[in-house]
């Protein structure tokens, strides 16, 4: 991770000059680190802002597609009567106020770009607050990372603001072929059925050719940030994968002891 000027975090990503670009508001660096992590590797460019002052700025130097916003009220998941956000020392009562707020600014500077906030759980009066503000969607904690990548690209989508090379659906790794829009995959012309999960772990891989991905990695980004579970999980879904994509071809998906996995054109 690389730490820029006061005006965001920006995250190498690799990217090219088409690549979807996302702003992320948040005053949680964990949060905002993890949510700019699973986007990174969506293929977009990501910066993030941690206030009001730095998201406006961030935003006229950047110029976003999409915004992740966070209004939740500093302290809302914290103990009852601690008035801090569990984990995180913040005083509570400026959490809200500093998210409306940084909407409203930020709709001045970019009155079209589509806004994703994120609020407390069953937080109504946030939600309100968000959506009265500009805020286009929302989410409430605790959210899967694929769930806010679906979700932004539903805004971006709509809201026409990618370029038609950015709104590209078909990924190709060799002769593998994945449309994230009709969620159809094909191996040599011929169509292979796979299940939600087996499908975001497979669009996960083939948006990283050649790169190893580990364990954690890819439990943050297909399964919920705050899963609990084992890392076997990874193993016993990419064994599923490999009976489906690899069974009667050259494998393509392929294991780096002790580092992750990977997925390559095979030969």
């Amino acid at each position: 991770m690389t730490v820029s000027s006061p005006q965001g975090r920006t995250e190498p990503s690799g990217t090219t000059e088409n690549a979807v670009r996302v702003l992320v508001v948040d005053d949680e660096d964990p949060l905002a680190e993890l949510l700019s992590m699973a986007l990174r590797y969506e293929g977009w460019e990501v910066r993030s802002a941690g206030d009001v002052a730095g998201a406006v700025r961030a935003a006229r130097d950047f110029r976003p597609d999409a915004l992740v916003l966070d209004v939740t009220p500093r302290g809302a998941d914290g103990p009852e009567g601690t008035g801090r956000a569990e984990g995180t020392g913040r005083p509570e009562g400026t959490g809200r106020a500093d998210g409306v707020s940084a909407l409203g600014r930020l709709r001045r500077e970019l009155p079209d770009v589509p806004v994703l906030f994120l609020t407390a759980r069953d937080a109504a009066a946030d939600r309100i607050a968000g959506l009265t503000a500009g805020g286009d969607d929302h989410l409430t904690k605790p959210f899967g990372l694929e769930e806010v990548v679906a979700r932004l690209r539903g805004l971006i989508r709509r809201s026409g603001a990618a370029a038609p090379e950015r709104a590209a659906s078909l990924l190709v790794v060799g002769d593998l072929v994945l449309d994230e829009d009709s969620h159809e995959v094909s191996r040599a012309g011929r169509a292979v059925h796979l299940t939600a999960t087996e499908f975001e772990l497979l669009r996960f891989l083939m948006r990283n050719p050649r790169r190893v991905l580990s364990k954690a990695q890819i439990l943050d980004r297909v399964w919920s940030y705050d899963f609990g579970g084992r890392a076997n999980v990874v193993e016993l879904y990419i064994s599923y994968l490999r009976k489906k994509i690899d069974a009667g071809h050259p494998p393509m998906i392929h294991t780096r002891r002790g580092a992750g996995y990977l997925i390559k054109p095979a030969g």
